[in-house]
């Protein structure tokens, strides 16, 4: 009989570290996959996956709507309770052997607590890490309800068994980001949705910087303030800018409506706006970009394999382990404007292994099809 293995997709970045061992599993005879999608993969002002997710050659079992509309500490907190539920029953219906998670999300965090109540393995992916927001908080607790752990750093595979897991389940398989990578071979000049953005037409034939910026949930009250001196240094710069809109986080509300201040109030002008990209799309646009500045953990991992010069804005990464890629700017214009300049001229860093070599699919693969954890978890030192 075949090994039912369960992904939990919540968003897109989520479906992009994960994809390469979905595709694993599926050619696996060992293994059945199983996909619920939940949170903002199935919302279409985050960027709906299902299409590509069947582009993809795979599909869904289950959906889990779960997002409580707001962007608050409150509706956060409430999302995570109904993920609980809804997740619950699609766990009921599907009787996976094995649930794997990824990273840090309230979604993660409510699919562990499903998992664990329903006596269920757990596999996390991404444990281990430091980093600022509630997701350093979130990601130690959803260790703490796994019993299968795929580090994808070998400090964060220390940091796991400093937490007390047992060492033969703790592993350090490298990030799967990194697979995906190596598999995307599209070109820029192939990425069409790049026409479709607001404001700014995008030309492929200038160089461009890349802008990500989500909020911080544990000082998400200032997250207007932030995205100000952001925009500031931004409408000051020369060079065309593609700029991707903050994920479903409490404060990203106020990011978003200090973007469109800006825009509408015609500043800007060097900007183009986009929701979001396929994995692949996105993959393109991070590989070709002169420098990245904000706060995307993307701009750490996948940054780092490809050299790509990166300024890292605010607590949302902080602790988190860099390559020699990435520096850091406190919310000062003078400060960031100096930086990205200094970034810009460098280019490109040499390639980092740190998050993995690209291999990483396999190695989580071949895992959860042999392993088969006691379900009621010890704590060791």
């Amino acid at each position: 009989m075949k090994k039912k293995i369960c992904f939990i997709i919540s968003s897109r970045a989520n479906y992009g570290r994960v994809k390469p061992v979905l595709l694993e599993i599926k050619k696996d005879k060992r293994l059945e996959l199983q996909i619920i999608l939940s949170a903002s993969s199935i919302l279409g002002r985050f960027g709906d996956i299902r299409k590509i997710l069947i582009k993809d050659g795979l599909h869904f079992n289950d959906q889990a709507f779960v997002v409580i509309e707001g962007d608050t500490p409150l509706t956060m907190a409430k999302s995570t309770g109904f993920s609980i539920i809804e997740i619950s029953t699609a766990f009921k219906n599907l009787n996976p052997d094995i649930v794997v998670v990824t990273g840090d999300r309230y979604e993660t965090l409510a699919t562990a607590i499903s998992a664990s109540y329903m006596n269920i393995v757990l596999a996390h992916i991404q444990g281990g890490e430091i980093t600022g927001s509630i997701d350093e908080s979130v990601r130690h607790a959803v260790t703490k309800l796994s019993h299968i752990h795929f580090a994808a750093t070998q400090e964060a595979k220390k940091n796991i068994l400093r937490l007390g897991e047992i060492k033969k389940y703790v592993f350090n398989t490298g990030c799967p980001s990194i697979d995906t990578l190596k598999l995307n071979k599209k070109k820029l000049k192939d990425v069409r949705d790049l026409l479709l953005g607001v404001g700014n037409k995008f030309d492929y034939n200038k160089p461009y910087i890349l802008v990500v910026f989500h909020s911080v949930t544990t000082d998400y009250e200032n997250s207007y303030n932030y995205a100000k001196v952001l925009a500031e240094t931004i409408d000051k710069l020369k060079h065309q800018v593609v700029w991707l809109w903050p994920n479903i986080d409490s404060g990203s509300d106020e990011i978003s409506r200090c973007i469109r201040q800006y825009r509408e109030s015609k500043r800007l002008s060097n900007v183009s706006f986009f929701k979001n990209f396929s994995v692949d799309d996105y993959n393109s646009i991070l590989r070709n970009a002169l420098c990245t500045v904000g706060n995307s953990s993307s701009f750490i991992r996948e940054g780092s394999y490809l050299g790509v010069p990166c300024v890292l804005l605010g607590l949302r990464q902080s602790g988190r382990e860099i390559g020699k890629n990435v520096i850091f700017s406190d919310f000062n214009e003078e400060e960031l404007l100096k930086k990205i300049s200094n970034q810009i001229k460098k280019k490109r860093y040499p390639i980092s292994y740190l998050y993995g070599q690209g291999n990483s699919a396999k190695k989580i693969k071949n895992y959860l099809a042999k392993l088969e954890p006691n379900i009621q978890k010890k704590l060791t030192f």
